[in-house]
């Protein structure tokens, strides 16, 4: 196991200097999964949410977390962000809707947290969106899938 970074030589919390890292082209790729039940799917799926289109506004809300997510995890950096995608997968036999983020930039630091904090993020939404007709919505598996670039090199999750 690799030594933690995000330690001072007190044991304090600290953000890592990156500015001696090479600036590479990084992406990261980021999954997870909103299981309902069979009605709301259909609701989802037609339009009938009373708030509204469901999976648009959860996109939307993902690419604005992967924006924002230096402001709310305290030791990341706050990065230039080159491009954010979510995608959704509904699967009606599982009565589930899958969540991809992939999220790209040029850098010396990663976007593992952009994606993943996207993916978090179109998932509350759609919770939220949901939680008027369903109560007991889960939100499961939200995990890195693959990363590309940097000092580490390329990641990918079986």
């Amino acid at each position: 196991m690799s030594e933690l970074t995000h330690f001072n030589n007190d044991g304090r919390a600290r953000m890592v200097d990156v500015s001696d890292k090479t600036s590479t082209v990084r992406e990261a790729v980021a999954g997870g999964s909103v299981y309902v039940n069979d009605g709301t799917f259909k609701h989802i799926m037609s339009g009938e949410i009373k708030k509204g289109d469901v999976l648009a506004v959860a996109q939307v809300t993902g690419i604005m977390a992967a924006k924002r997510t230096s402001d709310i995890i305290p030791m990341c950096h706050p990065i230039v962000i080159t491009g954010v995608d979510i995608a959704f997968n509904p699967d009606e036999k599982r009565c589930a809707i899958d969540i991809e983020a992939t999220v790209r930039c040029k850098g010396e630091t990663g976007v593992e947290m952009e994606a993943l904090t996207a993916v978090s993020a179109a998932a509350l939404t759609i919770y939220d969106m949901c939680k008027s007709v369903q109560k007991d919505i889960l939100i499961s598996d939200i995990r890195l899938l693959r990363k590309t670039g940097g000092k580490f090199g390329d990641f990918i999750n079986d």
